[in-house]
């Protein structure tokens, strides 16, 4: 009975609060810039424009994510002017009946297709949208320009305030996160030859990662100006010949015992030079000397990164670099637009989004459901499927929801309007940040209530305007649930399982670059290029896994299952990687026919998760256990006997 009453695991996980320390500067910012407008507003006798004003700011405070200044710009500003324009289309259509229902319909297809461009575009249109539905469901003060210009006023009070310190503290969030990725690298070097080496690898890669994608975001003429990011981009390519010899490390042969404490404390070393930007002579290394081709690697990639961490003015693009030239933005652009138009996954969720935003709109016009807005905001809110599982974050809404409700509930019923609303926003708007961090349903409770007193200046119905809100949010979760998820049953096979088999058709390509005979001038770069890419795909395919953990059966039960075969893919990469390293400081050189032998397996493997077809059987005798594969070919083995069972 007791187990019978357990939660699932699938709900568990999402209500389980991740640990994040507390961002107490966002949580400042937040509590000024919601709650100064509506001060503003109550001395001026309007706080109706207060009120949108602060609408404006929490927009602002939900998508100032990121850590360099001037990527919070870019952050802030372009999904504001994107939440303006929906709030203008949600204006100009209020109370025109069908008209207002068309209209949304055609901006819900347009912000589901422009969000698949990235983040900042996935941000863009989520407020394109949820603006585009407020306006349409609220009356807001006249003339029609009034709402987008107060929205974008409260955006300029977020970006004022973010932008205080940037003076003082330029550079700053760049040098601490690519500080950052060297604490990785050497935690990763400290785990060699233990069970936490898999945990820390994929820690790696997502602060590798999290570093380019700061490092080089809008990069084209920028790096050309700026010595600071040129010089941290070249700190950064230098680390990746660290990161290459650490599964060298990982691999070394049990008689040499526990990689020496000194290798993890250089790197740390290094990562106090980077974060404190110290430049001059590198100081001595004294790190013991090679037990072997992985040590050996090791030693010249930390004497590198400190050569490189120390230079006062190191080239990014060097012949050492390790990712090449960035594009440029006129390519990135086209390649933004072909993306968008010609993508069926951007159609297909255009489509679904349309479609259940559409049946929110049509239902609350045929059905008297007072302030119907709030459905529509729900399907925003959940259908987000690059946020997280369109189930779970349907059923973590309803229950947070529910939370904020209970804490919406004194706010609505003791508080009276007037200045006592400035001091209560302040309160409520400090937890958005601290309680963002710890997950969707944390977050969706402390945006609740903000949301319930911004809309009851609005429209004034106070205490009563609590419970239809619950009403409605579980009408536009039902409506997610049914039109967003049960009506588009993509296969498990489409959604994870070409994802893993075109993972596992790129490693077996980059098996034979890693090999190949005769290699030119720029192979090493070439090799370091495409592992960073095939780690970014898999660190894409865990994501899709994570999300799918959260769904019910048979999908999360799948998920379960097919979970040891994308370690395993992962292990395969890190050998190939080591055993390069060591090809290049002194181990035997393979064969062509053993290369040929392993990325055969690979590729029938790829085949049959692409396929659902059985496994063909591999040869016995493909390879001798003492060829200068037998490492690698031993991890291909072990994933081809943990694919061939599933189903």
């Amino acid at each position: 009975m007791a187990r019978a009453l357990t939660a699932p695991p699938w709900l568990t996980e999402g209500l389980r609060p991740r640990s994040a320390p507390v961002p107490w500067a966002a949580a400042a910012r937040a509590s000024v810039a919601l709650a100064a407008p509506l001060a503003v507003g109550t001395a001026t006798g309007r706080p109706g424009y207060g009120a949108l004003v602060s609408m404006g700011a929490l927009s602002g405070v939900i998508g100032d994510t990121a850590d360099a200044y001037r990527m919070r710009v870019f952050n802030i500003a372009v999904p504001q002017l994107f939440g303006a324009l929906g709030m203008l289309f949600g204006t100009l259509v209020f109370g025109t009946g069908w008209t207002a229902v068309v209209t949304v319909t055609v901006v819900a297809l347009v912000s589901g297709m422009i969000s698949s461009i990235g983040a900042v575009a996935s941000v863009s249109g989520l407020l394109l949208l949820l603006n585009a539905v407020v306006g349409a469901g609220l009356p807001l003060p006249s003339p029609w320009w009034l709402p987008p210009a107060l929205l974008l006023l409260g955006g300029l009070v977020v970006l004022t305030l973010t932008l205080l310190a940037w003076p003082l503290r330029l550079g700053v969030p760049e040098r601490a996160v690519v500080a950052g990725t060297y604490r990785a690298a050497a935690d990763l070097l400290e785990a060699a030859g233990t069970p936490e080496y898999d945990g820390r690898r994929h820690a790696l890669t997502q602060s590798l990662n999290q570093s380019y994608d700061l490092l080089l975001a809008r990069r084209t003429r920028r790096h050309g100006r700026s010595p600071t990011l040129a010089r941290l981009l070249a700190q950064l390519n230098a680390l990746i010949p660290v990161v290459e010899a650490a599964p060298a490390a990982q691999l070394r042969p049990p008689e040499f015992g526990p990689l020496p404490a000194d290798y993890p404390a250089a790197v740390r070393a290094l990562a106090d030079a980077v974060e404190r930007d110290r430049a001059g002579p590198a100081p001595p290394l004294a790190l013991p000397s090679p037990a072997g081709p992985s040590t050996r690697a090791l030693v010249e990639a930390i004497e590198h990164a400190a050569t490189v961490a120390y230079e006062a003015s190191p080239d990014p693009y060097a012949a050492d670099d390790r990712l090449g030239r960035p594009a440029r933005l006129a390519v990135r652009a086209r390649r933004a637009a072909r993306a968008l138009l010609l993508s069926g996954a951007s159609w297909r969720y255009g489509l679904r989004l349309a479609l259940c935003i559409g049946l929110a709109q049509v239902l609350v016009s045929v059905i008297a459901v007072p302030r119907s807005y709030w459905v529509a905001l729900t399907v925003t809110f959940v259908m987000k499927p690059d946020f997280g599982s369109v189930f779970s974050r349907a059923v973590l809404r309803a229950f947070g929801t529910a939370a904020g409700l209970l804490i919406a509930i004194p706010v609505l019923a003791e508080v009276p309007h007037g200045w006592w609303d400035v001091p209560v926003m302040a309160v409520l708007a400090t937890l958005i940040p601290v309680l963002s961090a710890k997950g969707y349903a944390f977050q969706t409770a402390a945006i609740t209530p903000v949301i319930l007193l911004l809309s009851d200046l609005l429209n004034h119905q106070g205490f009563h305007l609590v419970l239809p809100r619950l009403y409605d949010s579980l009408i536009g979760c039902g409506i997610s649930l049914l039109a967003g998820y049960l009506l588009w049953p993509e296969s498990w096979h489409t959604r994870i399982g070409d994802r893993l088999a075109d993972a596992v058709q790129d490693t077996a390509s980059y098996v034979s670059l890693a090999f190949a005979t005769g290699p030119g001038p720029d192979e090493p770069a070439a090799r370091a290029r495409y592992r960073r890419r095939l780690y970014r795909d898999l660190s894409a395919v865990r994501s899709e896994f994570q999300r799918a953990l959260t769904e019910p059966p048979p999908v999360g039960a799948r998920a379960r299952a097919w979970w040891p075969v994308v370690i395993a893919v992962e292990r395969i990469v890190d050998t190939t990687t080591a055993t390069r390293v060591r090809i290049e400081h002194g181990a035997p050189v393979p064969t062509t026919a053993e290369v040929a032998a392993v990325t055969r397996e690979l590729a029938d493997l790829a085949e049959a998760l692409r396929t659902g077809e059985r496994l063909p059987e591999a040869r016995p005798d493909a390879l001798s256990p003492d060829c200068a594969l037998a490492r690698l070919h031993h991890e291909v083995r072990a994933a081809r006997a943990v694919a061939a069972p599933l189903p």
